[in-house]
């Protein structure tokens, strides 16, 4: 803790400067000490003079003055004494003598004191300006400190607190940022979140709109015609295709919504990829047949084994790959080809979707991954434009990743990629 409490610059000067204000009286004590032991060794010699003069104007002999000022060694009784201090009595000069009767002790008395209150005031001075200073510099960071956090409090980030030194005011300071970056963070993505919400209601709403639209004509036409029952038909039919479109666009809503908000957990497991790929085209055989187009599975490894595997979520790949075909057959002609491959490895598993339709041209590829995203040359094919978008994020949610290459009039290519570590880290487990 002390150590934590040093590392604070202001601090750390507070301290130095206190200590150099120590030095500093003890080196003065020491030099005051030294001027009283002179003043009192003055006013020593000055009384000794006084009373030698004294002594000699009475006719006293200079060696008895000498002997009685430096024989030091002569023992004298209680006597003798008593005797020196009855003479002292009789002359007023006695212990119990008040200052003021004794003029050179009294200027002593005064001068240091004088000088004693000046050093002392003066040094309560120094130390309460340095403290003054200290405090206020501490204020003024605290101050600011109050004013960022009240800042931080409102959701303005733009500011951060002060991170010149150590010491465990800053780490608090650090403590306070690192939980304003968290705060900033939520609040973006929060209001990421509220954007997403609002632009994907938008969108439902638009998409809506047509089918919407369609029921209620199709509803008017067959009110109007109670009495022809191949209209009836016929806009029942198509009342059933939209229906079918709006139960299409609110399960795809419901399914990419629950991947970007993280509600899906994938349960990655070892599966037969031929059987995967065998599931996901299955309802879209008839689909194909009906149409006139072809779909080929076609195995690129070297091994003739049915018993490739790829690590993944089965149901969700499925639907991966089922809505990679799906486009494809949107986007290919009577007659055309719809060829999946697949090639694995003990590291990763390539899986290749492509057609021979109309291909995507260079200004949309870049685009075809984003939600209700329609290329001008689409319009007339069907499907909503989450396809892509729900396939992209299930992939990549497995840790997996797609890519599209394309040419205009010869056709596309969708790979997707998935690492098989869970896979090797099995097969190494069981060696």
């Amino acid at each position: 803790m002390h150590s934590n409490l040093m590392q604070d610059q202001q601090v750390r000067r507070y301290s130095i400067i206190l200590f150099s204000l120590s030095l500093f009286l003890v080196a003065a004590s020491i030099l005051f000490c030294g001027s009283v032991t002179n003043d009192v060794k003055a006013m020593l010699l000055h009384h000794d003079e006084t009373v030698a003069a004294s002594l000699t104007a009475q006719g006293i002999p200079d060696i008895v003055i000498a002997k009685a000022f430096t024989d030091t060694n002569v023992i004298l009784d209680a006597d003798k004494m008593q005797k020196g201090t009855d003479i002292l009595s009789k002359i007023g000069i006695r212990p119990a003598l008040e200052i003021q009767f004794l003029p050179q002790l009294q200027r002593f008395h005064k001068d240091i004191a004088v000088t004693v209150l000046a050093f002392i005031l003066l040094f309560c001075l120094v130390l309460l300006s340095v403290s003054l200073s200290f405090l206020y510099r501490r204020d003024a960071l605290y101050r600011r400190a109050a004013a960022m956090i009240d800042s931080y409090a409102i959701g303005c980030f733009s500011c951060r607190l002060p991170q010149m030194g150590e010491g465990s005011l800053y780490q608090m300071f650090s403590a306070v940022d690192r939980l304003a970056t968290m705060l900033q963070a939520q609040n973006d993505t929060e209001r990421a979140s509220k954007v997403f919400l609002r632009n994907t209601i938008s969108d439902i709403s638009h998409q809506l709109k047509t089918p919407l639209a369609a029921l209620s004509m199709y509803q008017e036409i067959m009110e109007n015609e109670p009495d022809q029952p191949d209209v009836i038909r016929q806009f029942a039919a198509k009342t059933g295709t939209a229906l079918k479109r709006m139960e299409q666009l609110i399960q795809s809503m419901l399914k990419i919504t629950r991947l970007d908000a993280g509600n899906v957990v994938f349960e990655r497991q070892e599966c037969d990829l031929y059987k995967l790929i065998l599931q996901a085209i299955s309802e879209l055989t008839t689909r194909a047949l009906n149409e006139g187009k072809i779909l080929i599975m076609d195995r690129t490894s070297a091994s003739d084994s049915l018993a490739e595997t790829i690590v993944c979520d089965p149901a969700w790949t499925v639907e991966a790959v089922g809505n990679l075909v799906k486009n494809a057959l949107d986007h290919t002609h009577t007659n055309g080809t719809i060829r999946i491959t697949w090639e694995t490895s003990p590291l990763s598993t390539i899986i290749r979707i492509a057609d021979d339709g109309d291909g995507i041209a260079p200004e949309d590829i870049h685009h075809i991954f984003k939600r209700f995203y329609r290329s001008s040359q689409s319009s007339d094919t069907p499907g909503i434009g989450l396809g892509l978008p729900l396939a992209k994020s299930i992939v990549e949610g497995q840790g997996g990743t797609i890519t599209v290459q394309s040419t205009p009039q010869l056709g596309t290519c969708f790979t997707i990629f998935f690492p098989n570590a869970l896979k090797s880290c099995d097969t190494s487990d069981a060696s």
